[in-house]
């Protein structure tokens, strides 16, 4: 049975986990897991200064694994500039790498970054919330993994990856600690995680170095059950299971497309966000959804406004011919429908005004 297929199976009893924890290897090989000594770290957008930040101020002896997921592109020097700002040593994610405290890793272009038992596991599951890799998936597989010996640290950025795994982290018994809104470059992960979870810390970047070093070495809480839904979200991540007989078992279906494929979604309501997830496996929070549909509506008014002004400078171009040929009758016609069009046209740019205020209007209220 493959590790996240097993992830998705019923958890042990309480008595079992008790069992289980007390002769479970710690990281490395080392003593039982203690304290919180799991730390993913999730920034976007304006989040690579407060992470070199965070990584110069902790300390050499740190009693804890960092992972890192920041939204880059097909390519990316994260891992070589993160390392020349910290004593620790800091890697780019491999699949199969044993986890050794006191060390970084970090997630690499076009995967999932997901820990596994004492492993990293890279997969190029399906998007989430339009990335890859995504901050939610990292999240979720720790707290399914490493439950309350994890701390979760959420940083600047757009839109609100991170908070699903945030919500995860929390009901998994760790830890969640928030960049304040107000020294964020982009304020609307922390806002959005602020909005949903119970959060345990806000502070400025600067101040997260001490804080966490004090926290690694705090003892956890309790150790509640893996809840059933985090563990069979983290497999499709794995890409171990899919399907909509999946996915009926998370939510319920919904009138909407997946923004990636076009299949239909089921509707998730995660601790009061409202989420969606595709048969394929592809996640979206309902603000990501509306962001893409304004995005996609926005790319059919351009297309149609070239549309229009084509046909209307076609038809003009077919009018001047017919009057420069004294078929003055035609002609009418055709500068009729010329002007039909152009009215069409100055619509459709109207349109796209408001769009674009409204798109601008929402960011500014996120903002705030």
């Amino acid at each position: 049975m493959s590790p996240w297929s097993a992830c998705a199976q019923p958890r042990a009893s309480a008595s079992q986990r008790s069992t289980e924890e007390m002769t479970r290897p710690g990281l490395g090989g080392g003593p039982l897991l203690q304290g919180h000594s799991i730390i993913v770290i999730g920034a976007s957008a304006g989040g690579l200064q407060p992470l070199r930040l965070i990584l110069s101020g902790l300390p050499a002896d740190l009693p804890a694994a960092v992972f890192v997921v920041l939204h880059v592109g097909a390519s990316s020097h994260l891992t070589q500039i993160l390392a020349r700002h910290t004593a620790l040593p800091v890697h780019a994610a491999t699949s199969g790498t044993t986890i050794e405290p006191g060390h970084v890793y970090v997630a690499v272009p076009n995967c999932h970054l997901l820990l596994h038992d004492q492993h990293l596991l890279l997969r190029r599951g399906p998007r989430e919330n339009l990335t890859r890799p995504a901050i939610d998936p990292l999240f979720r597989s720790a707290a399914c993994t490493f439950a309350r010996h994890v701390i979760g640290v959420l940083l600047s950025g757009t839109m609100n990856d991170g908070t699903a795994g945030l919500i995860a982290i929390k009901r998994c018994g760790g830890l969640a600690v928030v960049q304040n809104p107000d020294d964020a470059a982009y304020p609307e992960m922390p806002n959005s995680a602020l909005h949903h979870v119970l959060v345990d810390h806000v502070v400025a970047a600067a101040d997260m170095p001490p804080l966490l070093s004090r926290l690694v070495r705090q003892p956890a809480g309790d150790a509640p059950s893996i809840p059933f839904d985090i563990r069979f979200e983290t497999a499709i991540a794995a890409q171990e299971l899919s399907g909509m007989e999946t996915n009926q078992t998370l939510g319920k279906l919904s009138p909407f497309a997946c923004p990636e494929c076009n299949g239909v979604l089921w509707e998730i309501d995660d601790g009061g966000m409202l989420r969606y997830r595709c048969h394929v496996g592809h996640a979206f929070t309902a603000e990501t959804m509306q962001i893409d549909q304004g995005r996609r509506a926005e790319e059919l008014l351009w297309n149609l406004l070239r549309t229009h002004e084509e046909r209307a400078a076609l038809t003009d171009r077919m009018a001047s011919r017919e009057r420069a040929m004294h078929r003055d009758d035609l002609a009418a016609k055709l500068g009729e429908r010329t002007n039909g069009y152009q009215e069409d046209a100055d619509t459709i740019r109207r349109l796209l005004q408001e769009v674009r205020a409204e798109r601008v209007g929402v960011t500014n209220e996120e903002a705030t």
